[in-house]
């Protein structure tokens, strides 16, 4: 089962174990993770679920892809590279040791 860092703007970390296939969202809003909003459900019609993937992390997770990176256009905080929707990122068993940020804030 691979296990998941999400760190907080301010530097929290909470770990977690997430199930293939699951979401990031989903594995966030499984665990209570502070930070992802996640206001329209994973249905990629609000960026309220944005995060940073690290750069190490970037080619297993993928680049976002063109209707990904409209919505995170609309997403408050500065968008990057390695930025994502989380409810558009799926766990896989080679994620084990993911590590995503969370932008200040989602609205």
């Amino acid at each position: 089962m691979p296990r998941i860092t999400f760190i907080a703007a301010d530097g929290a970390e909470t770990v977690v174990d997430a199930g293939e296939g699951d979401s990031l969202m989903q594995v966030a809003r499984a665990h209570n993770v502070d930070g992802i909003l996640a206001e329209c459900g994973g249905e990629m019609m609000c960026s309220t679920c944005h995060v940073y993937v690290e750069g190490d992390w970037l080619d297993r997770t993928g680049p976002a892809d063109e209707d990904e990176r409209d919505m995170l256009d609309f997403a408050p905080c500065e968008i990057t590279d390695a930025s994502r929707l989380s409810c558009q990122v799926k766990i896989t068993d080679d994620m084990d040791g993911l590590v995503v940020r969370l932008p200040e804030r989602q609205v």
